[in-house]
């Protein structure tokens, strides 16, 4: 079992970054795959970026080239740099780590996590 805590986020204007951190507690965190979710007010929770233990790293099409998921197992820590921030970036952003076998879209999918971080909200005006 693991515990997941999150630090970050804030409120920037667009085309400005911000860097998420995710810090495991408990299970050995470099057993785990992780990965970053967001959820803005009224829509479905999507996945943004992914990275399986070998560091193999999925991302969605809408974070391609602006966003990058990256860990560092000495401190348990998984992170999210987002540059060129978007209005339609904004929503709260969730880590979390699974145990499931593949990388790639499906990776992005909430159903193969197993733990949740506690979320942080990112803000991007215009």
């Amino acid at each position: 079992q693991v515990h997941l805590v999150e630090s970050g986020g804030g409120s920037v204007q667009s085309g400005e970054s911000l860097r998420d951190s995710c810090t495991a507690y408990g299970d050995t965190y470099s057993t785990y795959n992780m990965g970053w979710f967001r959820q803005a007010p009224g829509k479905e929770r999507e996945g943004v970026a992914s990275i399986y233990r070998d560091g193999k790293q999925s991302y969605a099409d809408s974070v391609k080239g602006r966003f990058t998921i990256s860990q560092d197992n000495a401190k348990n820590t998984l992170y999210l740099q987002m540059n060129s921030l978007k209005p339609e970036d904004t929503a709260m952003y969730y880590c979390a780590a699974g145990s499931f076998a593949f990388t790639g879209v499906n990776s992005l999918r909430s159903k193969w996590y197993n733990y949740w971080g506690q979320g942080t909200q990112v803000t991007v005006s215009s």
